[in-house]
């Protein structure tokens, strides 16, 4: 996709957006007007058009798309970096069968680009792992992720 700009996601991105990934998204800050990025996981691609994430619905994240819609998802895969720009909207305040008090937040795709810088390539992906119980972990990513596809 090098040099290239799509109104949607490729069908690579699609996949890659199917399951929990890190990403990071940027708001315009609603206090400085500035960028506020921010780290994520709970992320989703509900269809080419559309992509869903979860956050603690006292959010920053919340706060600044409600001041200014646009957001730029950014994700790392397929050896490359895109950058996915569009409107983001609260579309369930609380998400449901959840034990966390967490928001769901769509974006309406406008644009998406790759921007790895010229003559290079990604060779390792970012790995995380969760510090806490880990069979905790996996059961409330588990919920996460299954509200995210269902709202």
């Amino acid at each position: 996709m090098a040099n290239q700009v799509e109104t949607v996601l490729t069908d690579e991105l699609f996949e890659l957006l199917q399951k929990e990934r890190f990403v990071t998204i940027a708001t315009v800050d609603h206090e400085s007007g500035g960028p506020n990025v921010s780290a994520i996981s709970w992320v989703f691609a509900s269809s080419k058009e559309a992509v869903r994430f979860a956050v603690d619905n006292r959010s920053r994240i919340i706060t600044n798309i409600q001041g200014n819609s646009k957001v730029v998802l950014n994700i790392i895969g397929n050896e490359s970096t895109y950058s996915i720009s569009g409107e983001a909207k609260v579309k369930v305040d609380r998400l449901e069968d959840v034990p966390l008090k967490l928001a769901l937040i769509e974006i309406h795709i406008n644009e998406v680009r790759d921007v790895m810088f010229y003559g290079s390539k990604i060779s390792v992906e970012p790995k995380y792992e969760k510090t806490y119980d880990k069979d905790a972990a996996d059961k409330l990513d588990n919920q996460v992720m299954t509200a995210i596809k269902k709202a």
